[in-house]
């Protein structure tokens, strides 16, 4: 989870106060927030083979709490490719109930660097009213809204069920590319009934401008491998003779971008839809200090990115080639003056629109292989088959109801729409349970996401859990027959 960006509109009205929710989530916050520090204290890595049994440890513990508020059907998988993931499963009783499936996931970003974490980061702590942990809000804080979001509706409703056939879908390899979430998908597909999907793995543009999510890029990532001599070289004897392998992985990465911060393979923009007139004065209408970002959580000197569009542009509604680390030759105390056999870089490519994860997966290779020089071998890893970009229906009834939950906890009827530069397995989501999709998360981008010092202001947290109170309720009220977007009763109309 990253920055979020466009498309500004304001919500309906709510109609409705916090009221009920907002005390019954009041009630039980200070519980809840210890349950979250000693979720949080599990170091759920999943991309480090020696934190896998963390990784189960964090699934039998959310599982344990959801039974613990009443959860009739729990259930953690861990017999398969994947990683353990929780499913949890609690109907309303009602035969026509809406059926939502919820999303997230309990694994968390590695802690390096700890030498820059004010706290460390798997020993929870509140600091004037902050949580700061690695995973309090990626995404153990925003998949836990949904604990104290569900004993809080039943509480303000007097119900004993939800008003909602609810099943949560909590998996364990989100951070590592979810490798094997179309396995997990297969498998549970005869239990994945959905008349919408909740994620819970976003953010809002601001602590005081709350909005919802209605798009997230997708991703490819891989290594690209670059080989030379079958052993290091004295850099006297063979330099300037012989192609060094770290000068040519230097020479292909800084090619993928000219000097105007476009992405020069060829075919990379093919499926990538301009922004329109209308979502670019919705962008340029949102109120961003760009200096604030600059020196708050950007930490950086300056802007840079794709010429002729704005920052919040190029987070969003843009695509990027990034280098997340470089590896090769000697890197020890003092000097070692060689020619290292090869050298190797982590690529990632963030998508838009309509972008192929195979189709630029095969012109980055391609890219390559066509650009390197002779002596040197070339060869681009991918990390599987990456994901799809994703938007959300605007239009649908879904949408509406997730922007009024939000207007409802944040006491506002204007929710802004807006994109998110993160990626997730959203649209093999969407795809497999062939079900409209919102976004209900509450981070913004100054809560450190993947960096040090993560945190979670907790009155954000008690904002999204009345937000999670609030849905169940909306997207009763519209009933399966109220869940058609404009576009499909559009299409019955027509005979579609």
């Amino acid at each position: 989870m990253t920055d979020v960006t466009t498309q500004a509109q304001p919500a309906e009205s709510t109609g409705r106060a916090a009221g009920l929710e907002r005390a019954e989530v009041a009630l039980r916050f200070d519980s809840w927030v210890r349950t979250l520090v000693e979720w949080a204290r599990i170091p759920s890595v999943s991309a480090d083979p020696a934190h896998h049994g963390d990784v189960a440890a964090s699934a039998e513990f959310f599982a344990d709490a959801l039974r613990s508020i009443g959860f009739p059907e729990v259930e953690v998988l861990g017999q398969g490719p994947y990683l353990p993931a929780v499913l949890a499963r609690w109907p309303s009783g009602d035969p026509d109930a809406v059926r939502v499936v919820v999303y997230g996931h309990h694994d968390v970003q590695p802690a390096d660097g700890e030498d820059r974490w004010t706290h460390p980061p798997f020993d929870p702590v509140v600091v004037d009213g902050v949580l700061h942990g690695r995973g309090v809000s990626d995404d153990k804080g925003n998949i836990a809204l949904h604990l104290i979001g569900l004993q809080a509706h039943l509480a303000a409703t007097g119900r004993t069920a939800p008003a909602v056939d609810l099943t949560l879908l909590v998996e364990g390899e989100e951070e590592s590319g979810s490798p094997h979430i179309d396995e997990l998908l297969a498998l549970l597909a005869p239990r994945l009934d959905a008349d919408v999907i909740v994620v819970s793995d976003t953010g809002i543009f601001a602590a005081d401008t709350p909005s919802l999510c209605i798009g997230m890029r997708g991703l490819v990532s891989g290594e690209l491998h670059v080989s030379g001599p079958t052993v290091d070289l004295h850099s006297g004897s063979f330099g300037g003779a012989v192609p060094n392998p770290l000068a040519e992985l230097a020479r292909l990465v800084a090619a993928l971008h000219d000097e105007h911060g476009h992405v020069t393979v060829p075919g990379f923009y093919d499926g990538v839809d301009e922004p329109t007139a209308q979502e670019r004065a919705a962008t340029a209408a949102l109120s961003f200090d760009e200096a604030g970002w600059l020196a708050g959580p950007a930490a950086s000197r300056e802007t840079w990115g794709e010429a002729g569009y704005s920052t919040l542009e190029r987070i969003g509604a843009r695509p990027t080639a990034e280098v997340n680390g470089i590896i090769g030759g000697y890197t020890g105390p003092g000097g070692k003056t060689i020619i290292p056999t090869d050298g190797h870089a982590k690529l990632s490519f963030r998508l838009v629109g309509r972008q192929d994860p195979a189709a630029v997966q095969r012109r980055v290779s391609e890219f390559f292989t066509e650009l390197a020089r002779n002596g040197v071998q070339v060869e681009m890893r991918w990390e599987g088959g990456g994901v799809a970009p994703l938007t959300t229906q605007l239009d649908h009834p879904a949408t509406r109801a997730a922007q009024r939950a939000l207007g409802a906890a944040f006491d506002t009827d204007r929710v802004l729409l807006t994109r998110e530069g993160g990626s997730g397995p959203e649209a093999d989501l969407v795809a497999a349970l062939r079900a409209p999709m919102v976004f209900l998360g509450v981070m913004t981008s100054e809560d450190q996401i993947h960096a040090p010092n993560e945190r979670a202001p907790l009155v954000l947290l008690q904002r999204g859990a009345e937000a999670v109170a609030h849905l169940w309720s909306e997207l009763a009220a519209l009933g399966r027959g109220g869940l058609s977007s404009d576009a499909d009763r559009k299409a019955v109309a027509n005979g579609g």
